[in-house]
């Protein structure tokens, strides 16, 4: 199985922000970005194996700002590390600014998909190689991430978390 970089799996989502997407402030209810940011996640997750995933995980989510009524919201997702059937995805959603078309950074989040065989056993996915400096730090970050994930879990001991330690010492 070869390498892919992040970006031969990004899904770039774009949508409005109708009056059916809002709250009572009227912005964007944050249940319906979830919804926006599983479908651009699971597209990522589906080009880098070219295989049926799952939703395993919503790890992060940072709403930072509020996204208002008839804003256009740019998704754009793109893998961070892939382990042995688990991919991690990371999400950052923009605003445009209707004027001068400007884009402003408003949320992020941080998923994880497991690719899965036609009987949903999860199946070996290949693995990311990282070009760009941004995805070299998301890339070293997810094992970290992975590793606290676990020990949440109680999958793994902390004695065990080899990365984690080694931001301490």
């Amino acid at each position: 199985m070869s390498k892919k970089t992040p970006s031969q799996s990004k899904a770039i989502l774009t949508e409005i922000v109708l009056p059916n997407d809002t709250n009572n402030l009227n912005n964007l209810m944050g249940g319906r970005l979830l919804h926006w940011m599983d479908i651009a996640a699971a597209i990522t997750a589906h080009r880098h194996c070219n295989r049926t995933c799952v939703t395993a995980a919503v790890n992060n989510v940072s709403f930072e700002n509020p996204i208002p009524r008839g804003s256009i919201v740019t998704l754009e997702a793109n893998i961070s590390r892939a382990f042995s059937s688990s991919m991690e995805i990371f999400i950052d959603v923009w605003i445009e600014d209707k004027l001068s078309g400007n884009k402003t950074k408003c949320n992020e989040a941080i998923y994880t998909f497991v690719a899965v065989d036609i009987m949903g056993k999860p199946t070996k996915v290949a693995e990311v190689n990282p070009e760009t400096e941004l995805e070299k730090i998301r890339f070293d970050g997810a094992l970290r991430r992975r590793q606290l994930s676990l020990i949440l879990a109680g999958k793994l001991k902390a004695n065990d978390a080899s990365e984690l330690k080694a931001l301490f010492q």
